[in-house]
């Protein structure tokens, strides 16, 4: 949704003036201004800038003597029961009887949500009122979301995000493991670099991360607002292994040119993320693997220790120093064998008799805590997903020493169907994982489209606020630090466990970080209930 509607215009108004005002405003977009009579459209690169150029013209900005109306372009076809308000006051309670509110991820000062009625008709009446209502001395601005299923053309309804299914592979997972390694494995190059350097790689108004992007074929996400005042911002790079690799050395070559521009280091070394499941075997035995890697690229390389692990961070920081030629040498050679690791790892399926990991050395001898997690999945990949006779699941189920259950449609043409998956945050990762994996092999997802599914974990409702935070901070900064959609719909009722569902969308890592910041919040407050209590008990005991 990154095509603009730009209104209020003056007939005299030409593409060139439209180009001027978002320079003069720093607002990236892409192509050429669309001019009509008192209109125009124009794209932008992505929705976070389609999001800033609403936020930062409509109605504040003027264009000869005129002030700019701008909105998301949604064509009447797909005009939905969905709804975006913008511009409400930040201090204001969002509390109304809608069918569902989801806050939006913004940087402007002003609240955004997301609203769908249940019906078109509630939807039109909605936006004749609101557009420009005030309130506390704001006036709301409200568009159209588009119906993204009429967007895509009618595909037997299919749910928007779920790509056609080619024929059914046949044989063994061992041949779902050679056709994952046949497609090449979705795992992204993750880099951890200074925050010193991060304006210079993503260039003036986006140009150098456009021209890294383009040049390399590949989708690059800067984590600018991860740890806020940390020193260090992780990119993640989503490409084929050649494509992580000329991304890595041009960002290499960036960060090299700054430092000595600005003579703010005299070495800037590689760093690599990687999930600690897949560093053992880049390891090797004795250390051989990192070794021989060392000797072959001409590299110093070092890895961050197991004690700076937690269940919530599970990655691991490979730091490789040397000539800029020998680092990237040295990341083929150790992207390879990750890739290599995660491919065994779906090999090791095939065997029925697998039986579950033994835990890491450095795990405590405590049965580690048991999480339940609903991923939702395409109604017909199903099959896929159990195998024949049932085999698949049960494979999936001792690899991941998780139990995993497929529910039954809510509807008989339900589009999606929910897997419960029940076990320690390692399993989910396996168990999730896996099924991401197996969705992309079986062709559920096109080859250049990104997995992306919905998946609920349930809360305690009196630990709901302490997600979303005031005035919606805390799932707001969740999405900024994952990538990740997290919502936490509004008039929920508890179920008999006085839980509440949050949902998250997004690709795999994606989604693996919001789980575990989530429950990160959720045994801090734990804790804190726990030493109340404490605190009550002690206290009555004097």
């Amino acid at each position: 949704m990154n095509k603009l509607y730009i209104g209020n215009l003056n007939e005299s108004v030409t593409p060139a003036d439209l180009e001027k005002v978002f320079a003069e405003h720093k607002i990236s977009y892409s192509g050429q201004f669309l001019v009509k009579s008192g209109y125009a459209f124009v794209d932008c690169p992505d929705e976070h800038w389609a999001m800033k150029a609403i936020e930062t013209f409509s109605g504040k900005v003027e264009l000869q003597g005129k002030r700019l109306e701008i909105e998301h372009s949604v064509p009447k076809k797909q005009r939905s029961r969905k709804i975006q308000i913008r511009n409400i006051p930040p201090q204001l309670r969002w509390e109304v009887s809608l069918r569902e509110t989801q806050w939006v991820n913004t940087e402007s000062e002003t609240a955004v949500v997301n609203v769908t009625y249940s019906n078109r008709e509630q939807t039109r009446q909605a936006i004749m009122k609101l557009n420009g209502h005030q309130l506390e001395n704001h006036a709301l601005k409200v568009s159209y979301i588009p119906d993204e299923q009429i967007a895509q053309g009618p595909e037997n309804g299919r749910r928007g995000g779920f790509g056609s299914r080619g024929q059914p592979r046949q044989g063994s997972p061992v041949a779902a493991g050679a056709q994952a390694k046949q497609q090449q494995v979705d795992i992204p190059l993750r880099l951890l670099v200074p925050t010193q350097y991060v304006g210079a790689i993503i260039g003036k108004e986006g140009a150098t991360i456009r021209n890294i992007t383009k040049q390399t074929q590949s989708k690059i996400d800067v984590h600018r607002k991860e740890n806020a005042g940390a020193a260090e911002k992780a990119i993640s790079v989503h490409s084929t292994p050649e494509g992580c690799s000329s991304a890595c050395k041009m960002i290499l070559e960036i960060m090299h040119k700054e430092a000595k521009d600005t003579k703010t280091a005299d070495e800037v070394p590689l760093k690599i993320l990687a999930h600690n499941n897949f560093v053992g075997r880049l390891i090797g035995k004795e250390g051989r693997n990192l070794k021989k890697v060392e000797q072959d690229t001409e590299t110093k390389i070092t890895i961050s220790s197991l004690q700076d692990l937690t269940l919530y961070n599970p990655e691991r920081t490979i730091t490789v120093k040397g000539a800029i030629e020998n680092c990237c040498r040295a990341e083929q050679e150790i992207m390879k064998k990750v890739r290599e690791a995660y491919e065994n790892d779906v090999a090791a399926m095939s065997v029925s008799a697998a039986v579950p990991d033994d835990p890491p050395a450095s795990a405590s001898q405590q049965a580690p805590e048991q999480e339940m997690v609903q991923v939702f999945i395409p109604a017909q990949a199903v099959g896929a997903i159990i195998g024949k006779k049932g085999q698949h699941i049960k494979q999936l189920s001792r690899f991941a020493s998780a139990s995993i259950k497929i529910a039954p449609p809510e509807t008989p043409d339900s589009k999606v169907r929910m897997v419960i998956i029940t076990g320690p945050p390692e399993a989910q990762f396996k168990a999730q994982g896996r099924i991401y994996g197996k969705l992309k092999e079986e062709n559920f997802f096109g080859p250049k489209e990104e997995v992306k599914l919905e998946t609920h974990i349930r809360v305690p409702a009196s630990a709901a606020g302490r997600v979303i935070g005031k005035g919606g901070k805390t799932v707001n900064e969740l999405q900024n630090l994952t990538a990740a959609e997290v919502v936490v719909p509004r008039d929920q009722t508890p179920d008999e466990n006085d839980q509440v569902i949050v949902k998250i969308i997004g690709h795999f890592y994606a989604s693996q970080m919001a789980q575990r910041k989530i429950r990160d919040i959720l045994a801090q407050v734990k804790q804190q209930h726990q030493k109340g209590q404490s605190n009550q008990a002690q206290a009555r005991r004097k």
